[in-house]
């Protein structure tokens, strides 16, 4: 039996509806892949947030340090300089560094939810 050509299949290609934005619509990544303007505002911010937290964790690195040979010339103990050392900088250090890769592994997770539009 011979087929109808008015019943013949058409097939129909397009990219889903679901891909497609409205217009005006901007991603912020397409802006970094494509150096805009906009695009470079982004990195910058990051990485100005990432320098603010670094020269904080300096600065308190530097609180800390900074004062310690004057601790030691004025004090002549031996057992003093391991004490201080060992006791009383680092625990603080450890906390300094903690605290430092928390805010700057949060900074990357607001820039990337700011990228990826969540």
């Amino acid at each position: 039996m011979p087929q109808d050509p008015a019943e013949r299949r058409v097939v129909v290609t397009g990219p889903p509806r679901r891909a497609r934005r409205a217009s005006g619509y901007y991603r912020p990544r397409t802006e970094i892949d494509e150096q805009t303007t906009l695009g470079h505002t982004y990195v910058r911010s990051l990485m100005r947030s990432q320098l603010r937290a670094a020269i904080a964790g300096f600065t308190v690195l530097v609180l800390l340090v900074g004062p310690l040979p004057l601790v030691f010339a004025t004090t002549r103990r031996t057992g003093l300089e391991w004490a201080v050392l060992g006791f009383c900088l680092y625990p603080p250090l450890v906390l300094l560094a903690r605290w430092y890769v928390r805010r700057a592994e949060r900074n990357e997770k607001d820039f990337v939810r700011l990228v990826e539009d969540r």
